[in-house]
């Protein structure tokens, strides 16, 4: 009996001193994994911004060529559509007012509005799992370290969907700039999408309005809208940048009290 107790027991002390090498060799063919997912998703990026972005980009600025192309292709169109969508949130690089004014010229404001919200949805979708699966460095590979730096406060707030909110519906503050940062807080997908979604809503909105507009033959009235866009695209800058300034000095009081407390 007591040499099946002290079998057991040094088999019990064997296996508890295999578990760590054994953790260590899943941590080490997770991160392999990770690595190699992660050059493989910037290899594919880079071929696409070079060899999809920019001609999409050429096609989406001459609104005439991208009705006649999108008319051509029927339901694809609407597809291609959602899927330059999804390549311009993925690829930040990518300026997306040339392909919302695209999507109005084509398929009307409301249409086209759908459409972008669509697109820009799954894109925001994809971003959020793989950042949540790479971390901070898949956030690297598009954004410098000081941006990123620059965003702590949005991951630190207490207010995190309230401001998440506010950042996406100010106009001309950098959507996928945040959409980025926002797989590193602790804010859930589904949460995060319906924010982003609803929140993008007036900026795109007035993209394809606008589109729609030049569509139509309405050229002062797309002027007219063009023109309150940029000048409530400037308010909004200024608007985010308060709020930036706010909510780091915050951050910087609340660590000094943090400080003292612990003295």
């Amino acid at each position: 009996m007591l040499a099946e107790e002290k079998k057991e027991s040094g088999g019990r002390l064997e296996e508890s001193r295999r578990d760590p090498q054994d953790e260590r060799k899943y941590l080490i063919r997770r991160r392999v994994v990770s690595i190699v997912s992660f050059l493989i998703l910037i290899g594919f990026f880079a071929v696409v911004a070079v060899y999809v972005g920019k001609p999409m980009i050429n096609l989406a600025k001459d609104p005439e060529t991208f009705r006649l192309w999108v008319d051509s292709h029927g339901f694809g169109g609407k597809l291609a559509m959602v899927g330059m969508m999804v390549l311009q949130v993925v690829v930040a690089v990518i300026p997306g007012e040339a392909l919302e004014i695209g999507a109005g010229y084509a398929f009307g404001a409301w249409e086209g509005l759908l459409l972008c919200l669509i697109g820009a949805a799954i894109g925001s979708a994809i971003i959020f799992f793989f950042v949540k699966l790479l971390g901070v460095k898949m956030v690297e590979a598009f954004i410098s370290r000081e941006k990123i730096n620059s965003l702590k406060f949005i991951k630190s707030s207490r207010r995190l969907n309230l401001l998440m909110f506010i950042l996406f519906f100010i106009p001309g503050t950098p959507k996928d700039l945040f959409t980025y940062f926002a797989g590193l807080t602790p804010m859930k997908l589904h949460t995060f999408l319906m924010i982003s979604t609803i929140a993008r809503i007036p900026s795109v909105i007035t993209s394809t309005i606008g589109g729609h507009a030049l569509g139509t033959q309405q050229y002062v009235f797309a002027a007219v809208v063009f023109a309150i866009t940029i000048i409530v695209s400037l308010i909004g800058i200024l608007v985010y940048r308060r709020i930036s300034k706010q909510e780091k000095e915050k951050e910087k009081e609340e660590s000094q009290n943090d400080t003292i407390s612990q003295g």
